[in-house]
């Protein structure tokens, strides 16, 4: 299921138009997550936004002027250092989300603040992680790791979190430590959604088995069963005698199931399994 909307997602996106559509809606869902749930509680998260709402809490600065003030600096840097290519990729959705920052409404919906970290987190992280897919950027802060990454082979995820952690550190002077903890832990919740979705809901499990006696009729039961599996040939370390090893998919779900039907026939087999978090193509 998964790799056939992963396959579906892949063939919108050749089309320039829905392509540019479908990450005006992904830089939507972030300015949502801003406006709605960090900006009216003044927890500022990291970022290029979160900068915004720190100033905005402060000074009282307009939040989509700051983020368009910040992204044009960051697009002056990638100019200076990173390849067209790249700038090219940032420019886009460095102009547009500001205007969507201005266009969307701005107001509580969420009374608790706990509560609307870790839904702004979720929403924030879906529309993040929407952009990733799509292999394009918002640009803001994620340029100097591209920069430090380039020159200094310093790597982006560790220098995003840092300045990241430095935006969510300023919280304690603006709105005091109690936003600076669920800005902290909104960074956490971010970065679980934002993995779930990029690998995927539709986990697997890779499931390869072996055994002594049996290892045909689990074959013969399998195959009755229509599950796929690959077939291959290994020699175990300490008989050093030949023998076949089966691994098969299976849906999480399925997993039991499958392990029962193995142990029906051979309570001894061998059997290891993994999780997968991401199936292209078929197995022969």
């Amino acid at each position: 299921m998964q790799k056939k909307a992963h396959r579906r997602l892949h063939g919108l996106t050749k089309n320039k138009w829905i392509h540019t559509l479908m990450f005006v809606m992904a830089l939507e869902i972030v300015a949502i997550s801003i406006n709605f749930f960090y900006a009216p509680i003044d927890v500022a998260a990291g970022g290029a936004t979160g900068v915004a709402i720190l100033l905005n809490a402060a000074f009282g600065i307009n939040r989509s002027i700051t983020v368009l003030v910040v992204n044009l600096i960051m697009i002056v840097l990638a100019m200076i250092f990173l390849d067209r290519a790249t700038v090219k990729k940032i420019i886009f959705g460095s102009f547009t989300l500001p205007v969507l920052l201005w266009v969307t409404p701005s107001f509580k919906i969420v009374d608790d603040q706990l509560l609307a970290v870790i839904i702004g987190g979720a929403v924030f992280a879906t529309g993040i992680a929407l952009t990733y897919r799509l292999e394009a950027s918002a640009g803001g802060t994620t340029v100097p790791p591209l920069i430090l990454k380039k020159y200094f082979g310093i790597n982006t995820a560790y220098s995003l979190l840092c300045i990241d952690m430095v935006v969510t550190f300023f919280n304690i002077f603006v709105s005091g430590t109690s936003a600076f903890f669920l800005a902290a832990f909104s960074l956490v919740v971010t970065s679980v959604v934002m993995r779930r979705i990029e690998i995927g809901l539709d986990l697997k499990q890779q499931v390869t088995i072996m055994s002594n006696d049996h290892i045909q009729e689990i074959k013969e039961r399998l195959l009755s069963d229509q599950q796929s599996l690959t077939i291959m040939n290994v020699r175990g370390g300490y008989t050093d005698n030949e023998k076949e090893m089966l691994m098969v998919m299976v849906d999480s779900q399925s997993y039991n199931h499958l392990l029962n039907e193995v142990h029906d026939i051979d309570e001894d087999a061998f059997v290891v399994a993994s999780n997968v978090t991401e199936v292209h193509g078929g197995l022969m």
